[in-house]
C-alpha cells in the first residue's frame, strides 16, 4: 500500500512538472549546489527533463524546430541561472562567428536568447544573447517589442561545442534586474534559438507575422520564491592616460606639438530599493569612443551626431519620447525636434571665436568638461517608470596671446542640466501617459557670454497613447509640449533672427523680431494614428511647431514655424511562395506649411520592398513633389519658389549567411532646385572566424541651381523687400568610404579599426540675385547691364569677386569671397579591448586625424590622395583601465 502512494504521488510529481513546462508556465527550481558556468552541464539540477517545445518564427511559422531544444531555469540566492542543450544532427555545420560584443543584428551566427520580463508588467523586459561561438549581447525590451542593446550588464555566459551540438549557460545576476518585492514572484519568460545556416528562429512564444505584441506573450516563470533583493551597489574606479601629438607650429606657446595628460575618475552604480538605480560618473573620460564623421554642412541646419558615450547610451530607453503603443512612425519631411539630446552635455563652448580680443594663438577648448553626472531609472511602485539625469559641466576657459602677452577668456559658463522623465501604463499598455522635461542653467561669471548664450531653458512635455480595440489593432499616439529660454536683449534678438526661427522674414505676418524680450516662450506636438497589425497598413499624423518653440539647449531642433500632415498606407504578402518571402508596398502624400499658410513642401511617394527565397531582396522608391515655396533657402528673406521635383532610388542587399555581404544603392533627384546622382557600395568580408573587414564606398553628385551667397541691404531692391539675396550655382563632389576591421580573438579580446577619409569639392558659377520675391527668377550677373569683377591679387589668383546689378547704377556693389573649396580628410582610430574579468576592462586607443583644404573647386581624387596621405597628421594615444566591484 505505501508503495502504491509512493507510486501515486510520484507520478502526481511527474505530471504537475510536465504542466509546469508548458507554454503558458516554465519553473525555476531552486538549488543549493554551486553552479559553475562552463558550458558542461554536470551540476544535478540540470540532469531533469528540460523544456523542449520551441515552435518556428521562420521561416516555417508554427511548424516545429527543425533541431532539439532543450533550457532549464534555476536560481539560487543570488543569480538566476539559465542552461540551454541545442542538438544538430550536423553539428559540424554550427556557425560560431566571433564578433564585438552588442554587435550581433545581421550576425548569421547560431546563438540562443533568453528574454526576461522580471516586472511581469507584459510591455518590458531584458533579454540576454550568447552566440555558439561564445559572444555576449544584452539589452532591453520596450514597448511590447521594441529593442535596445545600449543596456550593458555584468552577468556570465558560455558556449561550448559538443558533437551533438552546443551548450550555453548564463549566470544572470538578481542584483541585474530590477522586480517587485514579494515572497512569490511570477515573471515572464521567453527563448529563442537562431540556426545560422538554415536562417531559422525558433521561439517559445512569437510574434506571428501581421501581428503585434511580444513581451505581453510570454510564457510565466514561476518557482522563484524567496528572493531578497540586494542594495545592488557596483563601483567602476578608472584611470587614464593620454598621450597628444598636435600641430607644428614651433611658435604657438599653447601648442608644442606634445601634450602628456593623466586622469582618473569613477562610475558608480546603486540599487536603490529593488526597482531604482542610481548611475553616477565623477571626471568621465571618452577617450575609448569612435570618432564622428566629416562632414561638409553647406545648409542652415546643424549637423545631428550619433551618441556614442557610454554613460549617455546605456539604459536610455526610458527618455525616449513620443512614441508609444506604436510599431511604425513614419516622418515625412517632419522635423521632429527631439526634447532631450544628450550631445548637448559637454557641448563646444559656444562663445564666437570672432567675440575675442585680437590675438595671435588661441588654446580653444574642443569640449565642455564633465565634472560630474548622475542618472536615476527604474520604477515608482509598481506603476510609474522615470528616469532622470543631473550634470555639471566646467566653466571652460581659453588661453590668447596678442604679441607675447597672455591672457584668459571665458568661452562657456558652469553649466547645470537636468533631465526627468515619467510614464505610466494602464491595462498591462493598452493606454499610457508621461512627461519629459529638461532644464537648463547657465552660471555667468562673464557678462560678456550673455550675449551669445541663452541664460536657461526649460522644455516640458506631455505624451501618451491608446489603443482603440483589445486586439490592439489601432493605436492613437501623441505628444505636445512647451518650451521658454531666457537671456539678455542681444541674445534673444539673436535667437529670433537665427536659422531656426527666423522672425526677420520680410513678407510674413505672423511672427516679427521683438528687440525687447528677454523670454520666449513656444509650443509644439504631433498627434498620430497607426494600425499595428494586420496585412494592411496605415499611418497618419499631424504635427506643429510653433515659431517660438526652441530646444536646442538640451535637445535638437532644426526648424520651427512648420505645420506638417501625412498619410501612409500599404499591403504586406508575408507568407512566403514559390516566388518569394514576403514583399510589399507602401504609398503616401505629404504636406508641409508654415503658420502663414505658405506651403513650403509636397510630395506623393511610392516604396516597393521585396526579400527572395534564397534571401537577396531590396526596395525601390519613386516620390515626385509638385512646385511649393521655400521659406529658408533665403535665409531670412522672403519666399522663394521651389520648383518641381522628381526623385528615384534602389537598394540591394544579399544573403546574410554567406562569407561575403553586399548592400549597394543609388538615387536620383532631377528638377526643382537640388539635383542629386549618389552611389554606394558595401561590402563585409568574414574572412576568417575572428576577423571581419568592411569597406563602403560612396559617391554623391549635387548641382544646385540656388546655393545661398550672401544677403545686403539696398533701399533699391523695392522687389525684394530692401535686400539683394545673392545666389549661385553649385557642382559639388563628395567621395567617401567607411573602412572597419574587426578582430575578435575571444569574447574578452578584441582589435578593432575604424577609419573614414572623405573628399567633397564645390565649384560656384553664374553668380545671380533673385529679382521677385515668391519667384525662382535671377538675374545673371554680367548680363543686363549688370556687372561682375573678379578680384585678384598680385599674381592675378583671384580671391573674389564685386558683384553689381546695375553697373553704373544706383544699386550697391556687393563683395563676396571666392567660395570655392576642396576638403578632405581623413579620420580614424584603433581600439584593443580586453575584459580581464567581467566588467573590467583595459582599454588602449590610438586615434589619427588628417585634414587638408584648398579654394580650388574642381575634383582631383589623385590629388586628393596625394595631399591627403602628405599632411602631418594629428595623432592622440590613450590608455584607460577600469576596474569592477561589485558590493
Amino acid at each position: 500500500m505505501c508503495r502504491t502512494l509512493n507510486g501515486i504521488f510520484l507520478l502526481f510529481l511527474v505530471l504537475l512538472f510536465a504542466v509546469s513546462l508548458s507554454a503558458s508556465t516554465i519553473t525555476a527550481l531552486k538549488t543549493s549546489e554551486q553552479i559553475r558556468v562552463d558550458g558542461i552541464l554536470s551540476e544535478g539540477i540540470w540532469q531533469r527533463t528540460g523544456f523542449t517545445d520551441f515552435k518556428q518564427r521562420e521561416p516555417e511559422q508554427g511548424a516545429p524546430g527543425s533541431e532539439k531544444c532543450e533550457t532549464w531555469v534555476a536560481y539560487d540566492d543570488e543569480a538566476l541561472y539559465i542552461a540551454a542543450k541545442l542538438y544538430d544532427h550536423h553539428a559540424d555545420s554550427i556557425v560560431a562567428r566571433l564578433v564585438r560584443r552588442d554587435f550581433v543584428y545581421g550576425d548569421p551566427s547560431d546563438g540562443f536568447l533568453v528574454y526576461i520580463d522580471p516586472y511581469h508588467d507584459k510591455m518590458t523586459g531584458n533579454l540576454f544573447y550568447v552566440s555558439a561561438a561564445g559572444t555576449k549581447a544584452d539589452g532591453l525590451v520596450e514597448n511590447d517589442g521594441r529593442f535596445e542593446l545600449s543596456w550593458d550588464a555584468v552577468w556570465e555566459g558560455v558556449a561550448k561545442l559538443h558533437p551533438d551540438g552546443y551548450v550555453v549557460e548564463m549566470k544572470i545576476p538578481f542584483a541585474q534586474l530590477r522586480f517587485k518585492e514579494g515572497e512569490e514572484q511570477v515573471w515572464g519568460i521567453n527563448f529563442e534559438r537562431y540556426i545560422g545556416r538554415k536562417n531559422e528562429t525558433m521561439m517559445v512564444v512569437y510574434t506571428p507575422r501581421n501581428e503585434n505584441g511580444f513581451v505581453s506573450r510570454f510564457p510565466d516563470l514561476v518557482g522563484l520564491n524567496g528572493l531578497t533583493p540586494s542594495s545592488r551597489m557596483e563601483v567602476l574606479p578608472y584611470v587614464t592616460g593620454k598621450a597628444e601629438y598636435i600641430g607644428n607650429n614651433s611658435n604657438n606657446p599653447f601648442n608644442p606639438g606634445e601634450k602628456y595628460l593623466p586622469g582618473a575618475g569613477l562610475d558608480l552604480k546603486v540599487g536603490l530599493g529593488t526597482s531604482l538605480t542610481l548611475d553616477g560618473t565623477i571626471n568621465p573620460d571618452f577617450g575609448q569612443v569612435e570618432v564622428d564623421p566629416a562632414v561638409v554642412n553647406l545648409s542652415d541646419v546643424e549637423t545631428s551626431f550619433q551618441e556614442k558615450r557610454p554613460f549617455f547610451t546605456e539604459g536610455v530607453s526610458i527618455f525616449r519620447f513620443g512614441r508609444g503603443g506604436a510599431n511604425n512612425n513614419w516622418q515625412f519631411n517632419w522635423s521632429d525636434p527631439t526634447i532631450f539630446y544628450s550631445r548637448r552635455i559637454g557641448r563646444n563652448p559656444q562663445r564666437p571665436q570672432f567675440s575675442l580680443p585680437y590675438y595671435d594663438y588661441a588654446d580653444v577648448p574642443n569640449g565642455t568638461k564633465i565634472l560630474g553626472a548622475g542618472k536615476i531609472s527604474g520604477r515608482l511602485g509598481d506603476d510609474w517608470k522615470i528616469g532622470m539625469i543631473h550634470s555639471l559641466t566646467n566653466k571652460e576657459m581659453t588661453s590668447i596671446d596678442s604679441a607675447g602677452h597672455h591672457s584668459r577668456q571665458e568661452m562657456e559658463p558652469q553649466s547645470y542640466y537636468g533631465v526627468f522623465r515619467a510614464q505610466r501604463d494602464f491595462e498591462q499598455g493598452q493606454q499610457g501617459i508621461g512627461m519629459l522635461a529638461t532644464y537648463t542653467n547657465r552660471m555667468f561669471d562673464n557678462p560678456i557670454l550673455q550675449d551669445y548664450i541663452n541664460s536657461n531653458a526649460l522644455v516640458t512635455a506631455v505624451d501618451g497613447w491608446t489603443f482603440f480595440d483589445q486586439e490592439r489593432t489601432y493605436v492613437l499616439t501623441g505628444w505636445a509640449g512647451l518650451s521658454n529660454v531666457q537671456g539678455n536683449n542681444n541674445k534673444l534678438i539673436t535667437l529670433q533672427r537665427s536659422s531656426g526661427h527666423y522672425f526677420q522674414r520680410p513678407d510674413v505676418t505672423h511672427m516679427s523680431v521683438d528687440s525687447s524680450l528677454t523670454s520666449m516662450t513656444g509650443y509644439a506636438g504631433r498627434i498620430m494614428l497607426n494600425k499595428n497589425r494586420g496585412r494592411w497598413t496605415l499611418n497618419a499624423a499631424v504635427g506643429m511647431i510653433d515659431p517660438k518653440f526652441e530646444s536646442n539647449d538640451l535637445g535638437f531642433m532644426s526648424f520651427a514655424d512648420v505645420i506638417n500632415a501625412h498619410v501612409v498606407s500599404g499591403y504586406r504578402w508575408s507568407d512566403p511562395t514559390e516566388y518569394y518571402r514576403f514583399t510589399g508596398f507602401d504609398i503616401a502624400t505629404f504636406v508641409n506649411y508654415d503658420f502663414g499658410g505658405n506651403k513650403t513642401a509636397q510630395g506623393f511617394w511610392l516604396n516597393s520592398y521585396v526579400t527572395l527565397l534564397n534571401y537577396y531582396g531590396g526596395n525601390i522608391r519613386l516620390q515626385y513633389s509638385p512646385e511649393t515655396f521655400s521659406a529658408r533657402r533665403t535665409r531670412g528673406g522672403p519666399l522663394m519658389v521651389n520648383p518641381s521635383s522628381q526623385s528615384a532610388g534602389i537598394n540591394l542587399f544579399s544573403d546574410n549567411r554567406n562569407w561575403w555581404i553586399l548592400y549597394a544603392g543609388g538615387g536620383m533627384t532631377t528638377g526643382g532646385v537640388d539635383e542629386n546622382t549618389n552611389a554606394y557600395i558595401e561590402t563585409e568580408l568574414k574572412l576568417t572566424p575572428t576577423f571581419t573587414l568592411t569597406v563602403g564606398p560612396d559617391i554623391s553628385f549635387d548641382k544646385s541651381k540656388a546655393q545661398f551667397i550672401r544677403s545686403v541691404l539696398d533701399a533699391n531692391a523695392t522687389a525684394t523687400y530692401g535686400r539683394r539675396y545673392v545666389f549661385a550655382d553649385l557642382e559639388q563632389t563628395s567621395v567617401g568610404a567607411t573602412i572597419r576591421m574587426n578582430w575578435i580573438l575571444n569574447p574578452e579580446l578584441s582589435f578593432q579599426i575604424y577609419a573614414q577619409p572623405y573628399f567633397n569639392s564645390g565649384s560656384y558659377t553664374n553668380y545671380k540675385e533673385l529679382t521677385k520675391a515668391k519667384s525662382f527668377k535671377f538675374i545673371m550677373y554680367g548680363t543686363n547691364g549688370s556687372t561682375i569683377t573678379p578680384q585678384t591679387t598680385s599674381t592675378g589668383e583671384v580671391v573674389g569677386y564685386s558683384l553689381d546689378a546695375d553697373g553704373t547704377g544706383t544699386a550697391v556693389s556687393i563683395p563676396i569671397g571666392k567660395p570655392d573649396f576642396n576638403y578632405r580628410s581623413l579620420r580614424g582610430n584603433a581600439v584593443v579591448r580586453w575584459e580581464y574579468s567581467p566588467g573590467s576592462a583595459l582599454f588602449l586607443v590610438w586615434t589619427q586625424s588628417r585634414e587638408d583644404i584648398e579654394t580650388a573647386g574642381d575634383f582631383q581624387f589623385g590629388r586628393s590622395v596625394d595631399r591627403i596621405v602628405n599632411v602631418k597628421p594629428d595623432n592622440i594615444f590613450m590608455l584607460k583601465l577600469s576596474y569592477w566591484m561589485g558590493m
